[in-house]
C-alpha cells in the first residue's frame, strides 16, 4: 500500500451515491437503506472519508456520537479493488485517534467478519454476541 491517500471529515467531499451503492447492494447490513435514509445517516454522523490522490473516495466510515461518552462506530467500508490492502486498518486507526472519538468512554460497533482487525484496537467481544464488540474505557469504582 502507497501512501497517496487522505482521510478527511469533509461531508462536501463525500460521494453519496457510492456509499449508498455499496451499503444497499454489497455490503451484509444495510441493504435496505434508502438513499435519503443514507443521506440522513450521514448527516447526524461524524463522517470519515478515506481518498486517494489519483482515484477519489476508496473508503468510509462514520461515528454516532454524543461527543463526550458514547460512540457507536458504523458502516466501515473500503471499496472494491481497494479491500485488502491495509486500507481499512488506516481508516479504524485515524477514527480512534480524532480528537472527539479518543476521549470516548465508550465505543460500540458490530460486525459478522472482522473480530480480528477490530482487537487491534482495543475491540472485546460483548457478553456472548457474535456481533456486538466495544472499547470500553470506563473505570468503574
Amino acid at each position: 500500500m502507497r501512501d497517496d491517500y487522505y482521510i478527511s471529515t469533509d461531508k462536501a467531499l463525500l460521494s453519496v451515491d457510492k456509499i449508498h451503492d455499496y451499503i444497499s447492494t454489497v455490503s451484509y447490513w444495510g441493504r435496505e437503506r434508502t438513499l435519503e435514509q443514507v443521506e440522513t445517516c450521514i448527516a447526524n454522523s461524524l463522517c470519515f472519508g478515506l481518498y486517494s490522490d489519483t482515484n477519489g473516495q476508496i473508503g468510509f466510515a462514520r461515528m454516532v456520537t454524543d461527543g463526550v461518552v458514547f460512540g457507536n462506530l458504523m458502516d466501515v467500508i473500503i471499496f472494491e479493488p481497494y479491500q485488502a490492502k491495509g486500507y481499512g486498518k488506516k481508516l479504524v486507526s485515524h477514527i480512534m485517534n480524532h480528537e472527539v472519538v479518543k476521549n470516548l468512554k465508550t465505543i460500540s460497533l458490530k460486525t459478522k467478519d472482522a473480530h480480528g482487525m477490530y482487537e487491534k484496537f482495543g475491540f472485546n467481544k460483548v457478553g456472548e454476541s457474535e456481533l456486538w464488540m466495544a472499547n470500553d474505557r470506563v473505570i468503574l469504582l
